[in-house]
């Protein structure tokens, strides 16, 4: 989908990314996906103040950096909301794709909220009838999907083995094997 409207994805980070797809997608079923993923991020919560939330302005966590260890559905759905926050998001994570099969139970207010990220346009029999289950790994799937479309980059195949705060109160972390993308970068 990036290749067909050539958008270069490394001089966008965070946010941007997708209203820049926004902007470029012709196709209607993308385009609905992506206008339903930018009014959830246009909610007054991501934004510090409500000048700034009608203005679509300075959101909360602009300019920080944010390192999520684990991409399992909790630590995708937090970088998701880092992302919507303004963060600048990378996701590290040590297996090298997503093999989990055991089922979840999703409760209505998950089942709700993953709709709203489009979950339906990924998964189209996502949650549909009496069905109130799904995969972990196909969870993680939809989950992956929203959180490229916002700009996280993800790591795999790397083991979390320090994290430390420094003498300007920053946290780095140090992976193994290390990965320059994420390695030694300090997190707010």
């Amino acid at each position: 989908m990036l290749y067909d409207i050539n958008v270069n994805v490394d001089s966008f980070h965070g946010i941007g990314l997708l209203y820049k797809l926004r902007k470029q997608i012709t196709t209607w079923k993308a385009k609905q996906l992506l206008d339903k993923i930018c009014s959830r991020s246009e909610n007054a919560v991501y934004f510090p103040t409500r000048a700034d939330a009608i203005q679509l302005k300075k959101r909360v966590a602009e300019g920080k950096k944010c390192l999520i260890i684990g991409a399992g559905p909790c630590g995708l759905r937090s970088a998701i909301e880092m992302a919507f926050l303004g963060a600048q998001v990378h996701v590290v994570d040590s297996r090298k794709e997503f093999s989990r099969n055991n089922i979840l139970h999703l409760w209505p207010f998950c089942i709700a909220d993953l709709k709203a990220l489009g979950a339906k346009s990924f998964f189209g029999k996502f949650c549909s009838g009496a069905i109130d289950h799904v995969p972990i790994r196909r969870l993680q799937l939809i989950l992956c999907k929203v959180a490229l479309l916002l700009g996280v980059k993800f790591t795999r195949e790397v083991f979390c083995d320090e994290v430390a705060k420094d003498a300007g109160g920053n946290w780095t972390v140090r992976l193994r094997p290390h990965d320059p993308g994420a390695d030694c970068i300090p997190f707010h």
